[in-house]
């Protein structure tokens, strides 16, 4: 009698049990697992910083600086008091060797989560094959404020690939109008007189190279191929893509091989010349050390850059440095960035596009996260003066030990922008003056994304000669110009170049009435 009337208590208190636990299991407030994605969370995990502690891998190129773990530690410390719980695992692969790398990864199926890319890079082959994920569904879901801005900019359509979001582009306007550069301090020394902005074709490049040659017969002068310097001297676009470009002059936007263009052939005499007078590295087509750390060095005394080069700080390894730029064909119009300059992709394989999703949208709205992910750790890896940062006492471009990062430009966010001693006051706003200036032109068919899967046999083989006979013809390796050149074409010729010129002229053809 007295068990049985403990009973009722006993099974009374362990439903009581039970429904508390059921309570904690969902965070105490009754969400679903359904409510806690919509809030960003992974299925099952609870909101905020109860979530599950995961690490997001991803890949920059360039050299990891030494006080990055650091910085990212600081990183992950700051967003999860925000409600986003993760860790980072910062990788960074030489710009040489990044894009042959990324493309192993990706064919191996290797899991990471996010990385940098860009149309200069490993982008367009990688969102080819299907190595980026989709975010139609997740971009907004999970970076809304992100997502706003690129619906503000227009700028998705060129990361959209058969419908399919594949790449995160930056929010930047610039142009990448060719200066030609030189160490004005060795000029100066040499008594080499060059009056501002004389330097503006490619026989001035020639004049100037033989006289620091003869100054400085010792040294290495340059790594530059002229072939660049005919694109702006001829106003044609490259499109990045296999060697393939049009005029900006031709209304019909027909596509050609560079390499049966009369530039090519005049651009491969003039290397020739280059490389038997030693006025163009003998090692310059192998050479993968970055090109602006050489310049930075002081290993070369001239190069071809951009305006953002030609007007920041340089970050000379010696103050008596100087360089001095010089715009080239200035009356020539010239292609402004594309939007996929500067990209961040989400792996396919990542199991967390949620948190990197999270984490964006936080840069895009979070001052404080965006001093911490560009200029790291106050008093430690920058400086505050003013509203600019700088460099600890001490310590430089070359030196930094993590300002500069490579990669760090596709999170660059113009509203959260400091100057720095690299880019001045204001310095983005008179680029984009730079940028909008008429002879500065947006492309006829940016945004344009060329699949390659009816073509990709005639591409890799195409991709293969290029690299095994079209780059020593650039560099200047090969005895007979004439013939080094005409034998190229007939190769390319035979790797079904008319297979590839036709489906590229398809796309671009519907891309552009499309667009009427």
């Amino acid at each position: 009698m007295h068990t049985r009337r403990k009973l009722p208590l006993l099974l009374s208190v362990i439903l009581l049990l039970t429904l508390l636990m059921a309570a904690c299991s969902s965070g105490g407030n009754g969400n679903s697992a359904g409510n806690d994605d919509q809030n960003g969370a992974e299925p099952g995990a609870t909101s905020g910083s109860t979530e599950e502690e995961v690490t997001l891998k991803f890949y920059f190129g360039g050299d990891k600086k030494a006080a990055t773990d650091e910085v990212w530690n600081e990183i992950s410390k700051y967003v999860k008091a925000k409600g986003l719980n993760v860790k980072f695992d910062i990788n960074f692969i030489p710009f040489g060797d990044f894009k042959d790398k990324m493309l192993v990864m990706a064919a191996s199926g290797d899991n990471w989560d996010m990385n940098f890319d860009g149309d200069w890079l490993s982008y367009k082959q990688m969102a080819a094959k299907g190595s980026y994920m989709a975010l139609n569904d997740l971009l907004p879901q999970h970076a809304p404020n992100l997502y706003k801005k690129y619906e503000e900019q227009g700028t998705l359509q060129a990361a959209t690939v058969n419908g399919q979001i594949v790449g995160l582009p930056w929010t930047m306007k610039m142009n990448e109008r060719k200066f030609a550069g030189w160490r004005a301090d060795l000029a100066e020394k040499a008594g080499i007189d060059i009056a501002p902005d004389s330097i503006k074709t490619i026989e001035d490049i020639d004049n100037l190279l033989r006289e620091l040659k003869k100054a400085y017969p010792n040294e290495k002068l340059s790594r530059t191929s002229p072939l660049s310097m005919y694109y702006i001297r001829d106003e044609w676009v490259d499109l990045n893509f296999h060697g393939l470009g049009f005029y900006l002059n031709d209304p019909e936007i027909k596509v050609q091989p560079v390499e049966q263009q009369p530039f090519f052939l005049e651009a491969a005499k003039l290397a020739k010349v280059w490389y038997d007078d030693n006025l163009i590295n003998r090692d310059a087509m192998i050479d993968k050390e970055d090109g602006a750390a050489q310049w930075r060095n002081g290993k070369t005394l001239f190069t071809v850059t951009s305006h953002e080069w030609a007007n920041a700080n340089p970050g000379f390894a010696d103050p008596s440095y100087k360089q001095e730029m010089s715009l080239l064909y200035p009356d020539k119009k010239f292609v402004n960035r594309t939007a996929l300059a500067n990209v961040v992709a989400i792996n396919r394989n990542s199991e967390h596009p949620d948190r990197v999703l999270r984490f964006l949208d936080m840069v895009e709205t979070d001052r404080t996260l965006y001093d911490l992910l560009q200029y790291g750790i106050e008093g430690k890896t920058y400086v505050l003066n003013g509203e600019g940062a700088e460099y600890p006492e001490g310590m430089s471009t070359t030196t930094s030990n993590y300002m500069e990062w490579g990669g760090q430009w596709a999170f660059w966010k113009p509203q959260f922008m400091r100057p720095t001693m690299t880019y001045g006051q204001d310095f983005w706003v008179k680029e984009a003056e730079f940028a909008s200036q008429p002879n500065n032109v947006n492309s006829p068919i940016d945004g344009l994304f060329i699949a390659e899967d009816e073509m990709k046999n005639e591409i890799a083989k195409r991709d293969q000669a290029s690299d095994e006979i079209g780059r020593p013809i650039e560099f200047g390796l090969v005895k007979d110009v004439d013939q080094a050149v005409a034998d190229y074409i007939a190769t390319q010729k035979k790797n079904g170049l008319d297979v590839i010129l036709a489906e590229t002229q398809k796309q671009i053809d519907a891309y552009l009435a499309a667009k009427e």
